[in-house]
């Protein structure tokens, strides 16, 4: 989806809540996540993102402290220590849920139009 919105790999920072991978790919453990918490946010302050999309519940559930469904506030825009935030389905989810991926279109057209307002 990148791509149809303009975007490169090369233009966008991916980063993880964990910095390893849980036992067999498990859910991260809240205690797994507030050890690694610092250094995602240090790379964020470093980086300084114009947005953050957060790619699942996971990084919603542990960046933005909630526990409701994904699909309850995914593709609506927050804010998070002064960066504008928009959830929306990992992408795994989507390989498994092919249909979910009309869903993250409209999402993605939200981040293209929050960019290019931007660059204005």
């Amino acid at each position: 989806m990148l791509p149809s919105i303009g975007l490169r790999r090369e233009d966008v920072y991916i980063a993880n809540i964990v910095k390893c991978r849980p036992p067999g790919n498990r859910d991260p453990q809240p205690d797994e996540a507030a050890a690694c918490m610092p250094f995602l946010k240090r790379q964020i302050e470093l980086i300084n993102p114009e947005v953050i999309v957060l790619l699942g519940r996971i990084a919603a559930r542990f960046l933005l402290g909630t526990t409701a469904p994904i699909s309850s506030y995914r593709g609506k825009w927050t804010v998070w220590h002064g960066h504008a935030v928009l959830p929306t389905y990992h992408t795994a989810y989507l390989l498994r849920n092919p249909a979910a991926k009309r869903e993250s279109w409209v999402d993605f057209k939200q981040l293209k139009k929050r960019l290019e307002g931007l660059k204005d």
